[in-house]
């Protein structure tokens, strides 16, 4: 049976580095650097990616906030029936 390509049956011997060649990294570049610049640059790259945010503008910001809101006070109103019916179903069921 032949392999198909990028199968991931068992690799081939010729594949694998000797434990001897193979290289030990312990931490990569983050041990090199201490904690405050690692947490400097955490903070630098929240920033870079807040920028690339497409913020949106008042208009649909209005749009969005009063579809919510409709959308909840629908929901309130459709879980108060339902709450009502099964109030009255069950006094009339249990007395």
């Amino acid at each position: 049976m032949t392999d198909a390509v990028g199968s991931i049956d068992m690799p081939d011997a010729q594949d694998e580095a000797p434990e001897s060649q193979k290289k030990t990294r312990k931490g990569g570049k983050r041990a090199k650097k201490g904690p405050l610049k690692r947490l400097a640059l955490f903070y630098r790259q929240i920033v870079a990616e807040l920028r690339k945010v497409v913020w949106p503008t008042r208009n649909q910001l209005t749009t969005y906030t009063t579809v919510v809101i409709v959308f909840v006070v629908i929901m309130i109103g459709l879980v108060t029936l339902i709450d009502y019916g099964l109030d009255n179903a069950a006094k009339y069921v249990f007395g």
